[in-house]
């Protein structure tokens, strides 16, 4: 009786406040070329990762790939066999150095990108007759990185127009952009606030901090 009493107990337990992950965790090693064995398939991860530990966290959608307490890089899971799912970003570093090896790049193979790109690769290397111009485009794809596609797109765009179309002032557009104004104090709901006076500030105590100046 008392068994059954703990298993009536146990159904009405609620819920885990989170749903459960069916999941599978292992651990393998980058090889040379950024790719991470798991199962049958090969996923990325930044080329900086090659040769180096990871633990892989594979769920029924997706796989993640973490290096120490950091994730690296995550890819829809692939139940194909023997396939290389490649993130064209990972690679993006290693281009810059390499540049002459862009075209032939086989993780770059399939990329699709907005056609704004291809015209600012384009006028990039008309501009630049040592040859730099493919470099100056890979320093734009490597916005990427901290960026999505839709917001480097958009800035590539107004650069075109703008006919400024160098690296760095594409990324301060970008970072123009993605700039939140600072939202405004508001004393609704804080009546107690209403009476308080801040000074103004004195600027002519600055003044001491002027080489041979004094308080």
């Amino acid at each position: 009786m008392a068994t059954l009493l703990a298993e009536d107990r146990a159904a009405f337990l609620p819920l885990p406040p989170r749903p459960f992950e069916a999941r599978r965790v292992t651990q393998a090693a980058a090889d040379g070329q950024s790719l991470v064995r798991f199962d049958t398939n090969s996923y990325s991860v930044p080329t900086r990762y090659a040769h180096r530990r990871l633990t892989v966290v594979a769920t029924v959608d997706e796989v993640r790939l973490i290096h120490e307490d950091r994730l690296v890089a995550r890819h829809p899971r692939c139940w194909d066999r023997e396939r290389y799912l490649f993130d064209p970003i990972h690679y993006l570093a290693l281009l810059e150095h390499k540049p002459g090896g862009f075209d032939y790049a086989r993780p770059l193979e399939h990329w699709d990108l907005p056609e704004c790109f291809g015209l600012l690769r384009r006028r990039l290397e008309a501009a630049d007759s040592t040859g730099q111009g493919t470099r100056a485009f890979i320093r734009v794809l490597r916005l990427l990185e901290t960026f999505p596609l839709p917001q480097v797109a958009d800035a590539v765009g107004y650069a075109l127009d703008s006919d400024v179309i160098d690296p760095d002032s594409i990324r301060v557009i970008l970072d123009h952009r993605s700039d939140r104004p600072v939202g405004l104090f508001t004393l609704d709901g804080r009546p107690h606030l209403r009476a308080v006076r801040v000074a103004p500030t004195d600027l002519a105590a600055y003044e001491a901090l002027l080489p041979g100046v004094r308080p």
